[in-house]
């Protein structure tokens, strides 16, 4: 005599053997949240990273062209950093995007040594944008 907890778990065996749970957004153990996981595992420490680099470039703006800055220092000037701060992270998790495209690929293995060089290639891209939006946007029109 078969309960509905059998027929479930039958259900469940059958989808694992026809592949359901691989392809895009499959980690390795083939689910979601094992993609998560690892996909978490590599991109949030570089995260730090990212954002402390970014930081530096700021300060750095600020630290050699200090007289110009003053003004920036007001609560107004704190509002556009915050926006601008949450902005550069969310463009960030743009990452994710292709982590999980690639993790349920063909090509999920040679993606691992390649996932680098997209750390790099974003990090370079935040870069240029953050010292162009400096020089050209914020720059001129700080008084």
């Amino acid at each position: 005599m078969l309960g509905p907890a059998d027929g479930v778990c039958r259900e469940v065996a059958i989808m694992e053997s026809a592949g359901v749970g691989t392809g895009i957004g499959a980690g390795s153990n083939g689910t979601i949240r094992g993609a998560f996981v690892e996909a978490a595992k590599f991109w949030e420490p570089r995260r730090v990273i990212y954002n402390l680099v970014l930081t530096g470039v700021v300060v750095a703006w600020v630290v050699f062209s200090w007289p110009h800055f003053r003004p920036m220092f007001r609560w107004q000037g704190l509002l556009f950093l915050v926006v601008m701060a949450l902005l550069a992270n969310a463009c960030y998790c743009a990452a994710y995007v292709v982590e999980f495209a690639m993790q349920g690929s063909p090509m999920s293995s040679g993606w691992m040594r390649w996932r680098w060089g997209l750390w790099v290639l974003g990090m370079l891209l935040a870069l240029v944008m953050e010292n162009y939006w400096i020089a050209d946007e914020v720059y001129p029109f700080v008084q």
